[in-house]
């Protein structure tokens, strides 16, 4: 209490301070925010608004809508049947198929009438040995694997040789008379396969063949002696296909 009234009574009193000092506290507006005296308290919803915020970051996010399959049906405006397509093979079995690549030589368009021949790419496909269930003869039929064009279409005449072509192990070369294009042409073809394995057994198989062939024509020949070439030309002229 003592030091109170010591500090008390050290203390110039407001009538008694300079005019200066009495100005300056006049001029200083009364209406002095309290908040600047006084400690800030935060409201309830302040405090709890960082803790909601990182509630929020920490939400998984929301699927998303499945999008739903479309049931329609649409009906065709035009109907097709399915068509048969007679290719002439029905009769036949397929004795042996190898997948190869035929070249042809002879002479291009550009060149027709120059007697200027070449080799030139006839397609590739499966080179097959065809037997007729009725009359037994057997032939050499081979079509493109994209548009099925016959290429290739000729008797399994005993008469061929199959030859190497310029010395390569996998590639075979002979000269038929073939009715691909409807008529019947003496062609040179080459038949070139994947490996040399593949051609040794394509040209066993193809030789095996002809020797039934050759014994088939040789009963026929028995049969009717004086009538062996229109037999064979009707045996060639009765291998017809058709394109597909």
């Amino acid at each position: 209490i003592g030091c109170d009234l010591v500090a008390d009574s050290t203390r110039t009193p407001h009538n008694q301070q300079p005019d200066s000092v009495r100005n300056q506290i006049a001029s200083y507006p009364s209406h002095t925010p309290h908040s600047l005296f006084t400690p800030i308290i935060m409201s309830d919803e302040q405090e709890t608004k960082p803790e909601e915020t990182k509630a929020t970051e920490e939400e998984p996010p929301k699927e998303e809508p499945k999008e739903e399959e479309s049931t329609a049906t649409f009906e065709p405006v035009v109907k097709l049947e399915e068509v048969k397509v007679v290719t002439g093979e029905e009769e036949e079995e397929v004795l042996c198929s190898h997948r190869s690549k035929l070249f042809q030589y002879g002479e291009t368009m550009l060149d027709k009438g120059t007697g200027k021949k070449t080799w030139k790419e006839r397609g590739i496909g499966e080179a097959r040995i065809l037997r007729h269930r009725e009359h037994q003869r057997l032939r050499f039929l081979m079509r493109q694997e994209k548009t099925m064009k016959v290429i290739a279409n000729h008797a399994l005449d005993p008469r061929i040789k199959l030859e190497p072509n310029a010395g390569s192990d996998r590639s075979w070369v002979w000269s038929c008379f073939d009715f691909a294009d409807g008529e019947l042409e003496e062609k040179v073809f080459a038949l070139r396969f994947a490996n040399s394995e593949v051609a040794d057994e394509f040209k066993t198989k193809f030789e095996e063949h002809q020797k039934e062939m050759e014994k088939l024509l040789a009963g026929e020949d028995k049969a009717d002696e004086g009538g062996a070439a229109e037999e064979a030309a009707e045996a060639l002229s009765g291998l017809k296909t058709e394109d597909e």
